[in-house]
């Protein structure tokens, strides 16, 4: 079965931290690095934990973000991968990153756990009010591109970044 929680409440349990780390390690090994500048590797779990939760509540965000909710994807007791959910978007977003972006962890990529994700993210940013849920994805990741057009994505335009990186594929979603 395959559940998407809070971060914060599957930490408390500490039930999948286990497979949370061999999940960084696999991350680690493909270059795959989830912390920017601005949001060093946490040090701890709590640490960890306390930045998520004070990032969904709009505290201590690094500048121009906007505040998330972080969710974890679970199946048969092993942490898969985890989304974000931004509840607004600032013109970063609205060019380049979306209201959600997720990572599956590299063992399990391409077994459907994308579109899952994606699918059960879609529901929790509907209780927060986000009606039409921007997703965007590199030009080159095919994968992602399908994810997103399985789980009723129309494709708006191909937005063009200034840094040098390719081109965004931007996509909307109308949530039910």
């Amino acid at each position: 079965m395959q559940l998407l929680f809070p971060t914060h409440e599957l930490i408390e349990s500490q039930q999948f931290l286990k497979s949370f780390f061999e999940a960084q390690k696999e991350l680690d090994a493909t270059k795959d690095d989830r912390y920017s500048n601005d949001v060093p590797r946490p040090k701890t779990m709590k640490e960890y934990v306390d930045t998520l939760l004070a990032h969904s509540r709009g505290e201590n965000l690094p500048n121009d973000w906007v505040s998330y909710s972080t969710f974890w994807l679970i199946d048969n007791d092993e942490f898969i991968g985890d989304t974000h959910i931004r509840h607004t978007l600032n013109d970063h977003l609205r060019n380049i990153g979306g209201h959600i972006g997720y990572t599956i962890r590299p063992s399990k990529r391409k077994q459907g756990y994308g579109t899952k994700i994606l699918k059960l993210a879609l529901i929790e940013a509907k209780k927060l009010g986000i009606d039409f849920a921007l997703i965007t994805c590199d030009e080159t990741n095919i994968g992602s591109k399908k994810i997103i057009e399985k789980n009723g994505g129309i494709f708006e335009k191909a937005s063009e970044q200034s840094d040098g990186h390719e081109k965004k594929l931007l996509y909307w979603i109308k949530i039910s």
